[in-house]
């Protein structure tokens, strides 16, 4: 699925703070994707805001 202008930038975004995450199982990478991104905001790295989009942007590439 090819992303549309505006859309958030989910790679770019775990690459800002160093998360590479590939395990050849795709499942498994959302799952640890979604995992980063919460402990991201709960250690305080992240605001609400971009702790959301970046959850919309996983439920999004779940559904892909």
């Amino acid at each position: 699925m090819k992303e549309q202008p505006g859309d958030f930038d989910l790679s770019a975004f775990l690459q800002r703070y160093g998360l590479f995450i590939y395990t050849g199982d795709p499942e498994g990478d959302l799952l640890l994707i979604e995992d980063e991104i919460r402990e991201l905001y709960q250690l305080g790295v992240i605001d609400k805001e971009e702790m959301v989009q970046a959850l919309a942007a996983l439920r999004k590439r779940r559904k892909a």
